[in-house]
């Protein structure tokens, strides 16, 4: 097999080992494109290879690192480490999540999008929230083909309605559909777009991310600078300081490496917010143990006033956890 000139990336999370299987089983044992497949996967063993193995013809396997990407074969995101793409080879990273995920789709895709250009057809499938989107943009402003699967076939819809909302794709079909299409388009000539459909900004800001995952996420300030605004926000995974990304749909990025969307931010908040309550309610547990030994105490020993003192803040204390609770709970 040779190295791939064509590249086929496929994005998907909640619902996607079902929709993989449909997909890849109808793409022929000699596709002249290599299948890259990002799945949010738990960071922990995974049998999703062999989950999909006795559905497709193609040599299917987790991508290894610094291996040649090769037409005829299924590449999979291992868990805990973004799959990138780098001079037509896979480059595994275990750098910050993207939308609290690790592996993410939308770097990715951005990766697919500056290393094949009008080469590279991008595909999203059923899948929460909205990872994936823009990645998407990036392969259309390359260059490259955008397919969603229709967010009416979608087990989860969210993934492929973000994408129908801010990418404008070339096609939205039926899951039945994406595969006889993907190899209608491989049997065409790629076509050099007249011009790009992207504003410069958005072509640097797309490299500019890319090199973020490539060199670990690390970015200077300044770099973030030249890109983004600042944001008076603080990134939930870090506590660092957030930029906000110029383009739609609205999206934050902090100069370690963690990026979300608007809608991934608010799910991490809430996570970030209830581990926060949860810190608050043990430390006040463990000051109303320590207050009621103290008010034992002194009680044991004829010191009433004290007792009563300890006492009285054991129930302030004690007023204060039922109320947190309550927030937790409503």
């Amino acid at each position: 097999m040779n190295a791939a000139e064509k590249l086929i990336v496929i994005g998907t999370s909640t619902g996607g080992i079902s929709a993989l299987q449909q997909l890849l089983g109808t793409l022929p044992a000699d596709l002249p494109a290599a299948v890259l497949v990002t799945m949010h996967l738990a960071d922990h063993d995974s049998i999703l290879p062999s989950l999909l193995a006795p559905y497709t013809r193609l040599d299917i396997r987790f991508a290894r690192e610094n291996e040649v990407i090769k037409a005829g074969t299924v590449l999979i995101a291992p868990p805990g480490k973004h799959l990138l793409i780098d001079k037509g080879r896979v480059n595994l990273i275990r750098g910050a999540k993207e939308n609290y995920s690790r592996p993410a789709i939308d770097p990715f895709f951005r990766s697919a999008a500056i290393s094949h250009r009008r080469n590279t057809i991008g595909v999203v499938l059923t899948g929460d929230l909205d990872d994936g989107t823009v990645g998407l943009q990036a392969i259309k402003a390359c260059g490259g083909l955008a397919i969603v699967q229709d967010p009416a076939d979608a087990e989860a819809p969210s993934m492929p309605s973000s994408a129908l909302q801010y990418v404008d794709p070339h096609y939205c079909l039926p899951l039945s559909g994406i595969g006889t299409q993907i190899l209608r388009l491989l049997g065409q000539p790629a076509v050099e777009p007249a011009a790009l459909e992207a504003a410069a900004a958005m072509l640097e800001a797309v490299h500019a991310e890319n090199e973020f995952c490539l060199d670990g996420g690390m970015t200077s300030v300044e770099r973030m600078d030249s890109i983004a605004k600042r944001a008076p926000l603080s990134c939930p995974e870090c506590s660092g300081g957030l930029w906000e990304m110029s383009a739609k749909p609205l999206r934050y990025r902090c100069h370690t490496g963690h990026c979300y969307t608007a809608k991934t931010m608010r799910d991490s908040q809430d996570e970030a917010l209830e581990a926060a309550v949860w810190s608050v309610l043990r430390a006040l547990q463990e000051k109303k143990v320590l207050l009621s030994r103290l008010q034992r105490e002194a009680s044991h020993e004829g010191q009433h006033e004290a007792a009563a003192d300890y006492q009285r803040s054991v129930d302030h204390l004690q007023t204060k956890a039922l109320t947190l609770k309550k927030l937790m709970v409503g």
